[in-house]
């Protein structure tokens, strides 16, 4: 790699950041950029070998240093990336480098598969490694080597937890190597995120960090060049460059890196202001009004794939009925329409304990992802209201969308993007058209483990909790640890009930439990453990074996249903056969399950019903192709919606222009 990370001696600009650029939608490119980015990974295996006996060699030199010689060695490091860049010979040197301190602070020396992940890393890809194989030490390696070289390094992770624990868990590396690093938070003023994205490496939020990026948009306005910026410093008192929080978009590693790009590319992040007046609940509480008076299929249709309603010609005219009496919006057909709209959105497709739950008297949107909570996030055009409306909590007002940008063109932003993950292979393909990111899958440290066993799908939801109950029971009794996924809070409350009736002890981790998360997941290995948890267990923490637990086969993890990409079952099947553990995954679902019903379309929806009429289990061969259908229905619903919303932000830049570029 005998290459600049960017060139480092070209004046950057005021706000260093990639040009836009167009994504590659079609499908013939979409499948070919997986199967290229196969062979990338193939191609350089023999390359990555090399390259590790490299650091081998250079390691060799620093065993026994104290920490000040490791700090030297940083220092001559420093002045050879400016100098010649950051070649295979320099890099190799600095990995070793960065090992030792590991070692010396740590006591946690980078195995050889994570210096394979950090060149990955290093060379703007995405790696693809295993639960257990330390992608947060991994990290380090790539983040020093770029730091070193003066580029501001962030690295993003999915919550403030793991972006706190991860920068206080290996800030002694960078300390020893005289790096800085900085902590971006939920809750932290101006000047705070100032001085950590000031820092050499700051560990931040995806949702942080895209928020800071619009605000910064804000304050530069028209994006006004290097010396526009350096006059006014020279003309006023408060310039426009000494409030901005980044440095611009340099080099960014994204763990999770599927969750982050991908999962979360749906939702376009918006900044609003505000508006609305003191009689806003009386509208919305009439819009409800209004909404039970119409009827499904007659004056409404429902598509619970899409979230989305859909007026039929006799609803409108029966709305028009209805607000004939009525006073002011509801005389207007475009306002009264878009009312009842979300009022309907409200009270048919969004369900409490499932997309959100009430927590101190306000709405909270769960991630469906993760499972998290989150409290400052708000649903668009009156749909938040039209909740609180229905669940009577007070009534926020409406917000007006100041600036906005998706995940996609953000991160598209950065000058090198790279990402770690342990999913990724089923969105190669998307991971290549949307931000140019090649997948090399790395090799695990240890040969894996981890047993898979056969589905069995069910015809009732009924039978189906009923075999996972006594599966559960069989295991406990084995005085094996068991994680039970499941899909929403309202799930996992169920099962908690179903095992109090059968008197077996168990902790429920789910969007109610989110502060005692680490503890919950930590504790998940020990002899007999029962831990039910949300999607939000599947990441972050490792599930470390308690004793004897090996023996008696390992942790077993239980998917109570399937979910909407077959990436998020591989990431909860993941959390057991850690780092060489023994493990065990299977999966019990039933016709019933959410999936089937929003994704399997009539004619999946037909054979099910036919299906259901037979108690107990369902042929698996028929059940489960009827699943898969359903799952990959999903998969393709969800990826048009991340394109569909992509061509739109893209679409609003150019035609609103809101600040600056068109955020």
């Amino acid at each position: 790699m005998a290459e600049r990370l960017l060139p480092l001696t070209v004046p950057l600009g005021a706000y260093p950041e990639r040009a836009e650029r167009k994504a590659r939608w079609s499908d013939r490119a979409w499948d070919g950029l997986a199967r290229t980015g196969a062979r990338h990974g193939r191609a350089n295996r023999i390359s990555l070998r090399r390259f590790v006996e490299r650091v081998a060699a250079h390691g060799r030199e620093f065993e026994g240093r104290n920490r000040g010689a490791l700090a030297d060695e940083a220092e001559r490091l420093r002045r050879s990336f400016l100098s010649d860049g950051l070649t295979d010979e320099i890099v190799a040197r600095c990995f070793a480098l960065v090992r030792e301190a590991g070692s010396q602070v740590l006591g946690q020396r980078h195995f050889d598969v994570q210096m394979i992940g950090g060149r990955v890393l290093l060379h703007g890809m995405v790696a693809e490694m295993e639960t257990g194989e330390g992608k947060t030490l991994t990290a380090t390696l790539p983040a020093c080597a770029v730091a070193l070289a003066g580029v501001p390094v962030h690295i993003v992770t999915v919550n403030d937890y793991l972006a706190r624990r991860d920068a206080e868990w290996m800030g002694p590396i960078y300390e020893t190597l005289g790096l800085s690093v900085g902590t971006i938070v939920h809750g932290m003023d101006h000047d705070a995120r100032r001085a950590a994205y000031a820092c050499d490496v700051t560990y931040c939020t995806n949702k942080e960090i895209a928020f800071d990026y619009l605000r910064d948009r804000i304050t530069l306005a028209d994006s006004p060049s290097r010396i526009h910026l350096q006059l006014e410093r020279l003309c006023s008192s408060r310039p426009r460059d000494s409030r901005l929080l980044l440095r611009g978009l340099h080099y960014a590693i994204v763990d999770e890196a599927d969750s982050v790009l991908v999962d979360e590319a749906r939702t376009p992040l918006i900044i609003s202001s505000a508006v609305g007046g003191d009689d806003e609940r009386r509208v919305y509480e009439k819009a409800l009004e209004l909404a039970d008076e119409l009827q499904p299929g007659r004056h409404f249709t429902l598509d619970r794939g899409d979230q989305k309603v859909d007026f039929t010609g006799a609803g409108r005219g029966r709305l028009h009925e209805l607000s004939r009496p009525l006073p002011g919006v509801w005389r207007r057909r475009r306002q009264r329409e878009e009312l009842v709209h979300q009022a309907l959105t409200a009270r048919h497709l969004f369900k409490r304990d499932r997309h959100y739950l009430i927590r101190d008297g306000k709405v909270q949107i769960i991630d469906e992802y993760t499972g998290r909570t989150m409290p400052d996030r708000s649903w668009e055009h009156g749909l938040h209201q039209a909740i609180e409306a229905k669940e009577g909590c007070p009534i926020t007002k409406q917000n007006r969308p100041v600036a906005r940008i998706s995940y996609q063109r953000f991160f598209r932003r950065y000058r090198r993007l790279a990402g770690m993950t342990g999913t990724a292979r089923e969105v190669a393909g998307e991971l290549g058209a949307v931000y140019d990111l090649a997948v090399v899958r790395a090799p695990t440290n240890k040969p894996l483990r981890r047993t898979a066993l056969p589905t069995r799908v069910f015809a009732r939801a009924d039978d189906k909790w009923r075999a996972i109950v006594d599966r559960i029971a069989t295991l406990h009794r084995e005085g094996r640890p068991i994680l039970v996924g499941t899909r929403s809070v309202d799930a996992s409350e169920h099962l908690g009930r179903l095992l109090d009736e059968a008197g077996l002890p168990y902790r429920i981790l789910n969007a109610r439990q989110d502060r005692e998360e680490a503890d919950i997941v930590a504790r998940a290995g020990e002899r007999s453990m029962i831990t039910v948890a949300t999607n939000m267990a599947g990441r972050g923490t490792d599930i470390r074996l308690g004793d004897g637990v090996a023996g008696l086969g390992g942790l077993h993890v239980l998917a109570t249903e399937l979910h909407d990409a077959r990436r998020i079952d591989r990431q909860l099947f993941g959390r057991c056969g850690r780092q060489g553990d023994p493990g065990s995954h299977e999966a019990m679902v039933s016709l019933e399950d959410e999936l089937v019903e929003q994704h399997g379309g009539w004619l999946v929806r037909r054979l099910a019903a036919r299906l259901k009429r037979r108690p107990g289990a369902v042929d698996r061969r028929l059940g489960l192709l009827l699943v898969r259908i359903a799952q990959r229905a999903a998969e393709r619903r969800h990826s048009t919606a991340r394109k569909d919303l992509l061509r739109m932000d893209i679409y609003l830049e150019k035609a609103l222009a809101f600040t600056g570029s068109g955020e």
